[in-house]
């Protein structure tokens, strides 16, 4: 092991020399932690008294951006979004110009809640522990007084409850215990749910079932090695794999922005949102071609589907509400990422305005990807075998009991992917003795109640085909209508892609079908060979439908969750689905895309300036083999390129073999390198 760290090590060093180049400021850079500062003083100037929810770029307008990547030569604006708020639960919208130290604009808005820091979770669980109305719950379980260090808790967005809307800004209280310092407290969930006033800092009310379950006394059953060891004894057939480029990374890193192969991007990432792609292009024999302006996670929700009160409540969104950003890992070398890494930090602010940071928040490397394409001439055995390599940037955050692996995926054939790996704990919930988890959950372990639920994420493209014009097709594989017999079908087996163009926002909407793709075209830039648009094609096979029924609060609430695709003309202030504001609005009237579509029906995506919502995801009924941890469960998106290029666009990756029919019959020596 020692032996594999170091090596670990060198990687780490040599990623970090060959692809760091120089460190040009880019106007989609995250703010600095003295940015940050320069902000916080600004606000605090106009109102001492505030705490800060968010500190946080706002990027430039879209016209002016393309303008400074066209040209280079203006210098734009840094300012900052600031989210404040203060008591009475008043919440303050700000624009900060850094450079000035000037605030733009001050706004007040009513009747919204901003997000929850990580700030407002971690005092939850002290203060349940010190409620007289708790310690008298936890009693009745059979908890003693003396045992409160023993209770834990899971401190959640309230979501929305309809007893509660007097304005406080409110979290609920998965409650649970521990028998031991190291047990898992998820065995021993707690039947009863207190109400947190984040501002009084007091427990307001407890939902109480009326059927009370009592405390598991199950064996614990943990997931950490020395556990394992002790239980079943961990596997000693695994021999070391060492991943290692002595030469150093492929890519480099000019500031943010990153070369690799063809692809040239830029890699911000924000509080909210995470990592976000910006400015993607592909070099295309000498001529660079914009591809996406930007793409991000803009949104997600995870519905649980157990009716029973106060269940209900627990459908988090956990970028709207909490924020990839403030949630993300600080990644560890060896374990995270493998290789020679190159990672970015990430600069977020405290309730106090305080800057801090989060080192490591991003990871990029390099990974062998298999085969790239390969064929062999059965005639002669004239083969040529390429390997593929791909570039991932990544980040993971823990929302609570769930880790989420977000992997950017770049690939040397033009495809984008996005893959989301979902892993960590299963939120859990009492089982009394011979009680039936069935219908809405499983029981995982003795006691314990995993309820089913879904992940639902919504990927936000803002696509840049050939150009910033472009058109939303519908692709459906589909048999000829032509009958059997027929001139146009004689023998029945003829299909087709039959490609319909969303021209309206409100008809811009489209559901999945596992026949289907959607086309993202430059109608006015057709293939020199196909004769067809440029275009590249979404690929999305994970994408269960929304289960909590319409008019639901879940339905309300999460609108962009409704269907697989949603195309609306590009806006620079819409930028989340759920809307800007997401923590305890009822969803009446929906935010977001419902909203926006609603205002703008009859407004024209057809090549236009466009933006595409894609909302995919799993939904999971838990099984014991989740239990204790859960493994992790892939699930991906491909943008793919399509009628892009006029042929294979990686031809020229050098193969690890190759050799001709000519070679074969005279004796040549095949070509051997590669990478």
């Amino acid at each position: 092991m020692a032996l594999e760290r170091l090596q670990d090590t060198l990687g780490q060093l040599a990623g970090k020399v060959g692809g760091l180049t120089t460190q040009t400021r880019h106007p989609l850079d995250p703010l600095t932690e003295d940015e940050i500062a320069i902000a916080v003083s600004v606000v605090k100037e106009r109102k001492s008294d505030v705490i800060f929810n968010a500190v946080t770029l706002l990027e430039p307008k879209k016209a002016d951006l393309r303008t400074w990547v066209e040209s280079g030569d203006a210098e734009l604006p840094r300012m900052a979004d600031v989210i404040a708020s203060s008591k009475g639960n008043k919440i303050y919208d700000v624009l900060v110009d850094i450079k000035a130290k000037a605030v733009v604009r001050w706004e007040e808005p009513k009747d919204v809640y901003p997000g929850i820091t990580m700030e407002d979770l971690m005092v939850v669980e002290e203060i349940v522990r010190k409620d007289p109305k708790v310690i008298e719950q936890c009693g009745i379980l059979g908890i003693p007084p003396t045992d409160m260090h023993k209770v834990y808790c899971d401190p959640w967005t309230i979501g929305y409850d309809e007893r509660f809307t007097d304005g406080s800004r409110l979290q609920q209280a998965l409650m649970y215990y521990r028998p031991n310092v190291d047990d898992l407290q998820y065995t021993y969930p707690l039947d009863f749910c207190p109400i947190y006033n984040i501002e009084t800092q007091e427990i307001i009310h407890i939902d109480v079932p009326e059927k009370r379950r009592p405390l598991n006394k199950a064996p614990p059953t943990n997931y950490d090695a020395e556990s394992i060891q002790k239980e079943i004894g961990l596997r000693d057939d695994l021999k070391p794999i060492h991943i290692t480029q002595p030469e150093g990374v492929s890519f480099k890193l000019d500031g943010r922005t990153i070369d690799w192969q063809k692809w040239n991007f830029h890699i911000g990432f924000n509080y909210r949102e995470g990592i976000v792609l910006s400015n993607v292009t592909f070099n295309d024999r000498g001529n660079v071609r914009p591809v996406f302006w930007r793409i991000s996670l803009a949104e997600m929700v995870v519905p649980y589907g157990n009716p029973d009160h106060p269940h209900h409540r627990k459908h988090a969104f956990d970028l709207g509400e909490y924020g990839a950003g403030y949630m993300t890992n600080p990644l560890a070398m060896g374990c995270d990422c493998k290789g020679a890494i190159h990672y970015l930090d990430a600069s977020f602010v405290r309730k106090n305005g305080e800057p801090y940071t989060i080192k490591n928040a991003i990871c990029i490397h390099e990974e062998d990807d298999g085969i790239l394409f390969k064929h062999t001439d059965f005639r002669d055995e004239s083969s040529t075998t390429t390997r593929a390599r791909k570039l991932i940037i990544s980040q993971i955050f823990t929302a609570g009991n769930y880790e989420y692996c977000i992997y950017w995926i770049m690939h040397q054939d033009g495809v984008i992917q996005l893959e989301v790996k979902l892993t960590g704990i299963l939120s859990t919930y009492a089982l009394a003795p011979g009680e039936s988890a069935a219908p809405y959950g499983t029981e995982v372990y003795p006691g314990v109640n995993a309820h089913h639920h879904q992940h639902l994420f919504c990927l936000r493209l803002d696509p840049s085909i050939d150009g910033h014009a472009n058109t939303v097709f519908e692709v459906d594989a589909v048999a000829s209508d032509a009958p059997v017999g027929s001139r146009e079908n004689r023998y029945g087996n003829a299909f087709m892609a039959r490609k319909t163009p969303l021209q309206t926002m409100a008809a811009g909407i489209s559901d999945y079908n596992p026949s289907r793709t959607w086309d993202i075209a430059n109608t006015n830039k057709l293939n020199p060979h196909s004769g067809n648009p440029v275009s590249y094609k979404l690929v999305s096979r994970e994408v269960p439908g929304l289960m909590p029924k319409e008019g639901s609060l879940v339905w309300n609430r999460a609108g962009f969750a409704r269907h697989a695709v949603h195309v609306t003309r590009h806006a620079d202030e819409q930028q989340f689905p759920a809307g800007r504001h997401v923590p305890q609005h009822s969803g009446e009237p929906s935010q977001g895309l419902p909203a926006w579509i609603a205002a703008n029906g009859p407004a024209s995506i057809a090549n236009e300036d466009i933006v595409v919502w894609h909302t995919f995801g799993v939904t999971h009924f838990p099984s014991p083999e989740d239990y204790p941890i859960m493994p992790a469960e892939p699930m991906s998106v491909l943008l793919r390129p399509r009628n892009f290029f006029a042929q294979n666009p990686c031809l020229d990756v050098p193969p690890s073999y190759s050799s001709t029919p000519s070679g074969v019959r005279e004796g040549r020596r095949a070509f051997r390198g590669g990478a």
